[in-house]
């Protein structure tokens, strides 16, 4: 099993995804909401999609020059909003940004609005991202993560102290088992398309939307889970719900391909 898992790991830093220039920073793998800024250039994948006034509204993660993948129910429209790459402090005015425009928005066909089924959008960029120490791709899990796993979710979504943080957040957080994520939320809430992180004293929150939950592996960073749902109140003592990318991984390969 770890020669498998070693194998991937040569072959995703190989492919160049999921290997930060700069090594991210995480205290204590620490108990964004109770999270900590972010090393620049640490989540080198981090998105921010934003309207045309800048507003961010959702995260997402560079797949790779042309596709950007982040959750449905973001509601991304090309026309309206844009991809903002190489962003860590939003109050900076001199961080190096890629500003692009989206050609196309890829919905799941399965996507259900409703209990959130099926929770993944793909952007494909209107001209390519360039590749620099700030920005590289993730890597995408393709087999399912052990419960107990400690990962780490990123966004400029709501905090404890304020609605949107300006410098990018950080947090650890455990994965939880398909039984242990039913016992919080229901058997009828938690699909197969789903997988649950926290309850640990932290939480994703508002605006942290469509952002990656990644884990390492030998040194590399694999996107296992597409920030999703949760309580309203980001309560940190529940599990936030994630968008299973192991399961969603055939249909983003697929659309990536035939686009």
């Amino acid at each position: 099993m770890l020669w498998i898992i070693s194998c991937l790991a040569l072959v995703a830093s190989t492919l160049g995804c999921g290997v930060p220039t700069t090594k991210p920073q995480i205290s204590g793998y620490n108990r964004i909401v109770n999270g900590e800024n972010a090393v620049s250039g640490s989540w080198p994948w981090q998105v921010s999609l934003q309207d045309t006034t800048g507003f961010h509204f959702c995260g997402g993660s560079l797949l790779n020059q042309y596709w950007v993948v982040t959750a449905a129910h973001c509601r991304v429209t090309p026309s309206r909003h844009l991809v903002v790459i190489g962003e860590h402090d939003r109050a900076s005015n001199a961080e190096p940004l890629q500003v692009k425009n989206i050609a196309k928005a890829i919905t799941h066909p399965y996507y259900n609005s409703q209990n959130f089924n099926n929770d993944v959008t793909l952007l494909k960029l209107s001209s390519p991202a360039q590749m620099t120490n700030r920005v590289s791709p993730v890597c995408l899990a393709s087999t399912n993560v052990a419960a107990g796993t400690r990962c780490v979710t990123t966004g400029w979504g709501k905090t404890a102290y304020t609605s949107s943080p300006y410098i990018l957040q950080q947090t650890a957080l455990p994965i939880l088992s398909q039984a242990q994520c039913m016992q919080y939320w229901g058997q009828n809430r938690i699909t197969d398309a789903m997988i649950c992180a926290g309850a640990s004293g932290v939480s994703s929150c508002q605006g942290d939307s469509g952002g990656p939950l990644v884990c390492e592996s030998a040194g590399v960073w694999y996107q296992v889970g597409i920030v999703s749902w949760g309580t309203s109140n980001c309560n940190v003592r529940t599990p936030a719900v994630y968008a299973r990318v192991s399961y969603l991984r055939g249909w983003i390969d697929q659309t990536v391909a035939m686009n």
